[in-house]
């Protein structure tokens, strides 16, 4: 990775794939949370929606397994990163936009304070997917599974 980032008066952000495998500290905040519903992220993510959220490169330090980190190019100078074990999604890069990651929030351990701000490519979301479904929520399994 590249520089390090200076000291920040927040604390990291802590986050790790499914197994435990990779290990990250995200510094410097999050900028840009949207939940993208376009086929490709319905399709890298495996559900309805992924949740991103914009990184500084620099604020990004992998603290266990980056060994373990495996890319898949997407596009040209597109690269999804994802843990070569469990194959949890991490973050994507962009040669274009070298100073910035996208980061799948799904992986975050720690409570954030920033917020989405929009759905993005609702037209193209799957078709089982109601965005306003009045369902039961449950603070566990659904009662019977």
């Amino acid at each position: 990775m590249s520089k390090p980032e200076p000291p920040s008066p927040m604390p990291p952000y802590l986050a790790s794939c499914l197994c435990g495998a990779v290990a990250l500290e995200i510094h410097g905040g999050i900028d840009a949370i949207i939940h993208c519903h376009c086929s490709r992220c319905r399709k890298s993510s495996g559900t309805a929606y992924a949740t991103n959220g914009f990184i500084r490169r620099r604020g990004l330090r992998i603290t266990h397994g980056e060994a373990q980190v495996r890319s898949y190019e997407v596009k040209p100078g597109r690269l999804r990163h994802f843990c070569g074990v469990c194959a949890s999604p991490l973050y994507s890069s962009n040669r274009d936009d070298p100073e910035r990651l996208r980061l799948r929030l799904g992986i975050l351990d720690s409570d954030i304070l920033e917020r989405p701000l929009s759905h993005n490519f609702v037209s193209s979301r799957a078709c089982w997917d109601d965005l306003d479904a009045a369902l039961p929520r449950y603070d566990g399994s659904e009662p019977g599974r």
